[in-house]
């Protein structure tokens, strides 16, 4: 990855008008608080689809929501549907472990287990019932070249996790999660933590994991939802509670908002 061919992402030519996940009515309450209300929204297959909106709307407890991270956390209660591929995934036949297989997370800050490279993602796959070596071993380097970190990196594999860069370590937990062959990316806030370029190395990235993958980006840097994502949507707080103001294909959200929260949003008035 070049410094000249990481500023501007191209579109993918993958993304489909097919809907992959859907949440429908989607509410999400700790205690007897509702923070998040009714959120009905599609998400395309292998489209890049930006949640954005000003903090306190909730945008990462949506996020959580989908692969059920939130079951996690004392108190949290989630109402309505998550539907993948038609089915829906809050029903107490679904099995978590693999729903997260299918659905996998990247967080804010990267968090390589304190372990070798190699290790962060055998790891992993034999958590996953992958336990053959030489299936791991190609694995692992399928995944890292996917990310762009296995010519950094190729002959220190031994070598700590922690001991990478904090884009490099971004780009391990993403080759981590991409190992298992998920169907949803989903990425909370990916670049906060990196500098320029490695923001731009996980921009460009985050397009060409779109040909294979379904991705979600929360972010809060409207620049990076208009380069890198094909659907935007917009979440805001009202009394405390976060809803969905308005959602679309992202141009078309940015440079015509039907909702007056969107226009002073995305034109810098508010947020």
């Amino acid at each position: 990855m070049t410094a000249q061919n990481v500023i501007r992402p191209e579109r993918s030519d993958c993304c489909l008008p097919v809907t992959k996940l859907e949440t429908q009515r989607l509410s999400i309450s700790y205690g007897t608080r509702t923070v998040l209300h009714e959120v009905s929204l599609p998400v395309h297959k292998c489209c890049v689809t930006a949640i954005i909106g000003p903090s306190g709307c909730e945008k990462s407890s949506f996020l959580m929501a989908l692969n059920r991270l939130l079951d996690l956390l004392p108190g949290a209660r989630i109402t309505g549907r998550v539907l993948l591929d038609g089915e829906d995934m809050l029903g107490r036949e679904v099995n978590v472990t693999a729903l997260r297989r299918r659905v996998s997370m990247i967080f804010q800050k990267p968090n390589p287990f304190p372990l070798s490279i190699e290790r962060n993602l055998t790891l992993a796959l034999e958590h996953h019932g992958i336990k053959d070596r030489a299936v791991q071993a190609a694995i692992v380097q399928n995944s890292l070249r996917a990310v762009g970190l296995w010519p950094e990196i190729k002959d220190r594999l031994r070598s700590s996790g922690l001991a990478l860069s904090g884009g490099q370590q971004q780009r391990l937990c993403i080759a981590r999660a991409i190992a298992l062959q998920p169907e949803v990316l989903l990425m909370d806030e990916p670049c906060s933590a990196l500098d320029p370029r490695a923001s731009a190395q996980i921009e460009e990235l985050v397009r060409v994991l779109a040909k294979r993958f379904t991705v979600i980006i929360v972010t809060h840097n409207l620049q990076q939802a208009r380069r890198v994502s094909d659907y935007a949507a917009l979440f805001w707080s009202f009394d405390g509670r976060g809803e969905l103001v308005e959602t679309g294909p992202t141009e078309v959200l940015f440079a015509n908002p039907q909702r007056e929260e969107t226009g002073s949003y995305v034109h810098g008035a508010v947020g």
